[in-house]
């Protein structure tokens, strides 16, 4: 007779001696992560919707499993796939997220006391789109009271660090461990003209660029690395001029001096009334996502999270 085979025991999980999961409660950001990385199945686009780095994101996952004794992904070198475990905690994990909003609506909606905080941005993106969004969500929230600080994207991100301001909107790439990151909206840019100018100097391939000035911000050229960093032909200007903001590179390339590359909402409306043309669309154009930033230990944090959502209900337009 033969003798029966003992089972392999279950294989352990690539931790010790896990935090029992009874007395663990994941925080609202590792569960959005989690929903994240259950919605794409792909770390690397799941990290982007969160703002996080892809070994930031992977690493808020695995101390969610070690909390709770359970892996919720299956991960290979090709695939990403919910557990077992993982397909349980979707459904609750969506309530979570979905009761605490509602906390924090019934907060907004019944609070006597005033909240007054003062948000940074670009002068631009203020005017055009944060004070018309601001001036709608003090109408639904009279309790709130929202002043502005308009500065370039380096002053801004230094009156957050020094408690000046309260939060930023900014598509500027940051990453510390004490702010919190709400994504709002993607930023996409083109390169456009005027149509007199264009009708004189053809801008229809990339050699044609030798014939035109490029206005840009500052000498770093950072509205102009959106189409000259990307997988492109070489774009070889004839000349580069600075204009210190996106407003008077605009004013500049509707007069007909040159060209430029600039936010889509800044000159869509340009574009449909004919007063600028987008060139060279063919060509890829990187681009960056506005995010709302602030401290983790602000007293308001708690409700930065609804004014996010009502952001993003908000399109972006000039």
């Amino acid at each position: 007779m033969m003798a029966s085979t003992p089972a392999k025991p279950a294989l352990p999980l690539p931790w010790s001696e896990p935090m029992p999961a009874s007395s663990y409660i994941p925080p609202i950001d590792s569960l959005r992560c989690f929903l994240a990385g259950a919605k794409h199945l792909n770390f690397r686009r799941a990290a982007d919707e969160v703002a996080l780095t892809p070994t930031a994101f992977s690493q808020r996952i695995k101390q969610m499993e070690r909390a709770l004794g359970e892996e919720l992904f299956h991960r290979t070198t090709r695939s990403v796939r919910l557990t077992r475990a993982g397909l349980s905690l979707v459904p609750v994990a969506r309530n979570a997220i979905d009761g605490v909003r509602r906390c924090v609506e019934a907060v907004l909606q019944g609070a006597d006391t005033p909240v007054r905080i003062t948000l940074g941005t670009r002068f631009e993106l203020g005017l055009s789109w944060l004070l018309p969004s601001i001036i709608r969500f003090e109408e639904v929230h009279p309790a709130w009271e929202i002043d502005s600080y308009f500065g370039v994207g380096s002053d801004i991100l230094h009156q957050l660090r020094a408690g000046i301001i309260d939060c930023v909107v900014t598509s500027a790439q940051v990453a510390r461990a004490e702010w919190s990151v709400q994504v709002l909206h993607p930023e996409t840019y083109m390169l456009v003209g005027s149509p007199n100018h264009i009708q004189n100097h053809p801008l229809d391939r990339p050699s044609q660029a030798s014939n035109h000035c490029l206005f840009d911000a500052n000498p770093d050229l950072p509205l102009a690395r959106y189409i000259l960093d990307a997988d492109n032909p070489e774009l070889d200007f004839e000349q580069i001029r600075v204009c210190g903001t996106t407003a008077a590179i605009r004013q500049m390339v509707q007069a007909g001096r040159g060209v430029a590359v600039l936010p889509t909402y800044l000159v869509a409306n340009d574009i449909q009334q004919g007063t600028l043309v987008q060139l060279l669309p063919e060509l890829n154009m990187l681009q960056d996502t506005f995010r709302l930033l602030y401290r983790k230990d602000h007293p308001a944090s708690a409700v930065f999270e609804s004014f996010a959502d009502f952001l993003r209900s908000q399109p972006l337009i000039a």
